[in-house]
């Protein structure tokens, strides 16, 4: 590993997000995901993107503890965000473009399975993964249970990992 890659990591800290990171968590993933994934939906697939990230019963459900986010920081700067629903289903996982290819995501998968297996007493995540990151979750384990299909205009490949 380099020095400049080495460096970045060991300035990178997990935790739990709080309710003042909201806002810039949601950020970051819509964002993160204008560059890199809305190119492959249509109109009705960024649309319906928008108004999840934005859904103020999702904010509240992350209020009351039932939607937990975690965040990687780079210097106090949220550069990562990972979150959980409905059980064992990955919700977001989003890194900062500047960020990427550093293991960021990779850590946020971990936390969160393991977070999956030793209080919510799962097996396995399930994740509906976007064109972009179908190759990244399979070469962290995850394995696909069905071809793409396109839910609401938003093209996804439900995929599996089982911890």
């Amino acid at each position: 590993m380099d020095n400049g890659k080495a460096s970045l990591i060991s300035r990178i800290s997990y935790e739990w997000a709080g309710p003042e990171d909201w806002t810039e968590a949601m950020s970051l993933v819509w964002s993160t995901f204008m560059e890199f994934e809305a190119q492959d939906y249509g109109e009705e697939g960024v649309g319906h993107f928008f108004e999840f990230i934005t859904d103020d019963d999702l904010h509240k459900a992350f209020l009351r503890g039932a939607y937990p986010v975690l965040v990687a920081r780079l210097d106090g700067k949220i550069v990562g965000v990972g979150s959980v629903r409905s059980g064992n289903r990955l919700s977001l996982l989003f890194v900062a473009k500047e960020c990427h290819k550093n293991g960021i995501g990779t850590e946020l998968i971990d936390r969160l399975c393991r977070y999956l297996r030793d209080i919510c007493h799962e097996s396995s995540m399930i994740v509906k993964a976007a064109p972009y990151a179908v190759e990244f979750y399979k070469k962290i384990g995850f394995v696909p249970l069905e071809p793409e299909r396109n839910i609401s205009g938003i093209r996804v490949t439900t995929m599996e990992l089982i911890f």
